[in-house]
């Protein structure tokens, strides 16, 4: 009852407006600091994947990109890669050259447009990856299980929010590499 009575003092004009409002923009604020904290401790993981396979770091994030698109189904051309990696085409080829060197990854020709190029983890880097990344997998799978398939969706509603918002200011806003004036 006192919780319907606070929301009714809220909608109604009641004095808790400001604190309710400070107390919202306190969790918006340390939301923000958790999602900045998680991709700081994401791109540290990837380093360490790169030490731990000898490898320069965007080497590395090249070919979780890869493994992951494998993963998800729909493998990467060396296009696609270049625009999640943010390296010019030119770059990208090096790149690839190396991993490829490396035995890491396998150009593969999948389409029946033969100009199409599709990037495959090699035989030998699939162990050694999912032996690295399958302690961090089991932990977050064993995070998440803490919340409904109903949180989950909401979760998925408000990540995909956020990635929309910040794909349209890198594309619009961001596009010459600052903000416009």
């Amino acid at each position: 009852m006192a919780d319907a009575d606070a929301a009714a003092d809220r909608n109604s004009g009641g004095g808790d407006d400001d604190e309710t409002r400070v107390d919202h923009a306190t969790r918006v604020d340390h939301l923000m600091d958790g999602l900045r904290a998680f991709g700081a401790n994401y791109t540290e993981f990837t380093r360490r994947f790169a030490t731990w396979l000898g490898l320069h770091s965007t080497d590395a994030a090249a070919l979780v990109e890869i493994l992951y698109a494998e993963d998800q189904g729909t493998p990467l051309s060396p296009a696609r890669l270049s625009e999640r990696v943010s390296l010019s085409s030119g770059a990208t080829a090096i790149l690839l050259k190396r991993l490829e060197q490396a035995g890491h990854i396998v150009r593969t020709r999948e389409s029946t447009d033969r100009r199409v190029v599709t990037l495959r983890s090699s035989p030998e880097i699939r162990p050694r990856a999912e032996a690295f990344f399958g302690p961090y997998a089991e932990r977050m799978a064993e995070a998440m299980s803490a919340y409904s398939p109903q949180e989950i969706q909401r979760f998925e509603d408000f990540i995909g929010r956020l990635r929309s918002t910040m794909d349209a200011l890198l594309a619009d806003e961001y596009r010459d590499g600052g903000p416009r004036a």
